[in-house]
């Protein structure tokens, strides 16, 4: 159990660092640039919201093999951990997509201009007014792509398969478990995932308070 549940939080670690780092310039050009065929390029990016994770799974799959699109070029990522990490990524941005959009949106322009206008680059508008009225949200939506990625099961057997150390993350252990009728073992795993699904829920719940502490209710 240990193995599985180390190699979970890897990738849950690992898929929310990813989603951070290009989720934020993603979810700031949506909100403050013009953006060419926007709803089209947020339909994309949100698709898998509404896409069965088996249906995701299986065409990252053909493409991540080594006879696949990718695959050719040297991504031939099928059955690895940086193939379910890359599915990962791809099924989690919907959701901290969202919350970081949201934390942008609840920034008032006018500020941005005054900060503007006083001088300020880029960089220091970032670091001294962007960031101080965002960061619970962005953080928020961080913990939500942990979460999800934590607790993801149908992407991550439909590329990684089941290699116990490599793929086999505390989702599919517990549904190994449960086939080979070891119900008492499955249930300790099972209230492990519960406890932490609580504590994740709980300070996600515990930041968007905090945000809204911050912005008051100007949310776009």
């Amino acid at each position: 159990m240990t193995e599985a549940f180390l190699l979970s939080f890897r990738l849950a670690s690992l898929t929310a660092l990813t989603l951070l780092v290009l989720g934020v310039p993603l979810a700031y050009a949506l909100v403050f640039k013009r953006v060419p065929l926007k709803p089209l390029l947020e339909a994309v990016l949100l698709l898998p919201l509404t896409l069965p994770p088996t249906v995701l799974g299986y065409y990252l799959l053909v493409l991540l093999a080594p006879e696949g699109v990718l695959g050719r070029w040297g991504l031939d990522w099928a059955f690895t951990f940086q193939g379910i990490w890359l599915g990962s990524v791809i099924f989690s941005l919907p959701f901290a997509l969202t919350a970081f959009r949201e934390a942008f949106q609840a920034v008032e322009l006018e500020v941005l201009e005054v900060a503007r206008t006083l001088g300020l680059g880029t960089l220091k508008r970032w670091r001294r007014v962007l960031l101080p009225w965002v960061w619970p949200g962005l953080l928020s939506g961080t913990l939500l792509a942990f979460a999800h990625t934590l607790g993801e099961f149908g992407v991550v057997l439909m590329i990684g398969g089941n290699l116990p150390g490599e793929t086999r993350v505390a989702s599919i252990y517990i549904f190994d478990l449960v086939q080979a009728l070891e119900f008492e073992e499955a249930a300790r795993a099972a209230s492990v995932f519960v406890l932490l699904s609580f504590v994740l829920v709980l300070g996600v719940r515990f930041l968007e308070a905090r945000w809204r502490s911050i912005t008051g209710s100007n949310a776009r």
